[in-house]
């Protein structure tokens, strides 16, 4: 699986979820901005 099949695919679960990526990150332990290129493929 590439990154951008990857980033995809996190963004889509979490719109399934109601998560903003702020809400994700805290659930995770990680930052916004880390979920945010995670859904870029960066």
């Amino acid at each position: 699986m590439n990154a951008e099949k990857t980033g995809l695919f996190i963004c889509w679960l979490r719109k399934e979820l109601n998560l903003t990526q702020r809400e994700l990150a805290g659930k995770i332990g990680v930052t916004d901005k880390a979920v945010s290129k995670w859904e870029r493929g960066v």
